[in-house]
């Protein structure tokens, strides 16, 4: 698969220690984007999937896999082969494309949908710069959509991620 780098600790790209894998190639050339290198198809460098699933096993710290880019759905099969490692090592699985969720789910295309398969939480939409915010939680753009993949197929409506309570498995003792 041709990526453009990849980050071993990234607490940015989704919840938790994440292995973040930045695809090559992006057809969106959302002005502000934050990764323009990524956009020619023809840049990066090639990488073996099982090689980057074996590295990001390395880490028992890590949480889960982001794909980023650039835009996965480029390289979807080879994507959804290294979700599926992920997964395979209890790991989950975050995704960004400039596409949205009405726009994948509908295009008919296997390849996108073995990758949405493999997708735990999708992070859909173009990044727009005029709607840029600091403060959406794992998006850059607060046009961008957190979307629960398995409860949205479910449900066969788009269905919003919500963040877990950390504390949630803690009692409080009775007084």
């Amino acid at each position: 698969m041709r990526i453009a780098s990849t980050m071993s600790d990234s607490i940015v790209d989704g919840p938790g220690l994440r292995f973040t894998v930045f695809t090559q190639g992006c057809p969106h050339n959302c002005p502000g984007c934050h990764n323009p290198e990524t956009h020619d198809p023809a840049g990066g460098r090639e990488e073996d999937v099982e090689a980057l699933a074996e590295r990001m096993g390395k880490n028992p710290l890590t949480d889960g896999l982001t794909l980023s880019g650039g835009d996965p759905f480029l390289q979807a099969e080879e994507c959804a082969r290294l979700a599926a490692l992920a997964h395979g090592q209890g790991k989950n699985v975050w995704t960004y494309t400039g596409y949205t969720w009405e726009v994948l789910t509908a295009a008919g295309r296997p390849d996108w949908d073995a990758l949405l398969a493999q997708t735990d939480v999708l992070v859909d939409g173009p990044f727009v710069e005029a709607q840029k915010s600091y403060d959406a939680l794992f998006r850059g753009s607060t046009n961008q959509r957190l979307i629960d993949v398995a409860a949205s197929r479910r449900a066969g409506r788009v269905v919003l991620w919500t963040r877990p309570d950390p504390l949630a498995h803690f009692t409080v003792p009775e007084s």
